[in-house]
């Protein structure tokens, strides 16, 4: 794994518990339980707002967790291309 690759996971590491900590700042939760209920507060949001089924809202959920993971990824990674090249 090169230095890239370390610093986009890196990160999507954070930005994923930013995510988390964003969506369950006023949760009683506790923080074993924040990716759960980050998971389900996004379900139910996207489905309150919307009015889709329940099975797409949920869908949509994970699809969205999973493309704020992935963008994180590739922000990282082009942050620390740019930051790489100038040494």
């Amino acid at each position: 794994m090169n230095n890239q690759k370390r610093a986009g996971f890196i990160t999507a590491v954070i930005g994923i518990v930013a995510f988390m900590i964003l969506f369950n700042a006023g949760s009683q939760a506790s923080i074993v339980n924040w990716p759960v209920e980050t998971y389900l507060g996004l379900a139910f949001t996207i489905g309150w707002l919307s009015h889709v089924p329940v099975w797409l809202a949920h869908t949509l959920a994970a699809l969205v967790l999973i493309l704020v993971i992935v963008g994180f990824y590739k922000v990282g990674s082009w942050v620390y291309g740019l930051i790489a090249k100038r040494r």
